[in-house]
């Protein structure tokens, strides 16, 4: 299975990401145990499925 280490302007904010879903113009990741973080609103910028990086910026 693919898990995401999810960056934001650089910095890692989440790790073991297998689940993104945009709520109420916020984004939500969940982990592989099951852990959320609403990340805010975000723009997905790069999905590398070969290195499991997931590249976001801030939007507001």
């Amino acid at each position: 299975m693919c898990e995401f280490e999810v960056l934001l302007d650089g910095r890692k904010v989440f790790e073991e990401a297998v689940y993104l879903k945009r709520e109420d113009g916020n984004l939500l990741a969940i982990n592989i145990l099951g852990q959320e973080k609403n990340l805010g609103e975000v723009t997905i910028e790069e999905v590398d499925v070969s290195s499991e990086k997931l590249v976001l910026t801030d939007d507001s």
